[in-house]
């Protein structure tokens, strides 16, 4: 694996419209408009993506998800995974190789991921855009012109 894509989970989970559904794959679980364009996105431009949850940490589509939860790496309180777990998670699920990483996710996750993964080069294209709107713009017209965009890297 050369590049691995991250993307963010988000706050709209299928059980928000559907509560009784029960466990469902990640690539189901979160289906707000930022993580399905992050979604889309990285299907069109990438082999290997994960989703990163504050709950599960890294997820690949079809990992999983027991049910609902509300936690974010914005708050700090009991759910939220710890930075061993992650770097637990990446070991396990054969990610500490990767040599490149694109985050798909604004600046929060950033020092996360590059703490992560300290060996990758971290690119972040999402990171010039000044509000998710924008942010939701721009993977739409990259997905509709199947021109993937750029940043600055993080060596």
């Amino acid at each position: 694996m050369n590049t691995l894509c991250i993307i963010p989970c988000g706050n709209k989970k299928i059980w928000d419209k559907q509560e009784d559904i029960g466990p469902v794959a990640a690539s189901e679980a979160y289906i707000g408009t930022l993580h399905r364009l992050c979604a889309m996105y990285a299907e069109r431009f990438f082999d290997h993506w994960v989703i990163l949850s504050a709950k599960h940490g890294f997820l690949f589509p079809d990992d999983v998800v027991d049910g609902p939860y509300d936690v974010s790496f914005s708050h700090t309180h009991s759910g939220v995974i710890t930075f061993d777990q992650l770097t637990e998670q990446v070991h396990e699920k054969k990610l500490d190789s990767v040599p490149h990483v694109v985050l798909l996710t604004g600046k929060k996750y950033r020092p996360i991921v590059e703490a992560c993964f300290p060996e990758a080069t971290v690119e972040c294209p999402l990171l010039s855009y000044s509000g998710i709107g924008y942010m939701q713009q721009a993977l739409k017209r990259a997905i509709e012109q199947k021109q993937p965009l750029h940043s600055a890297k993080r060596n």
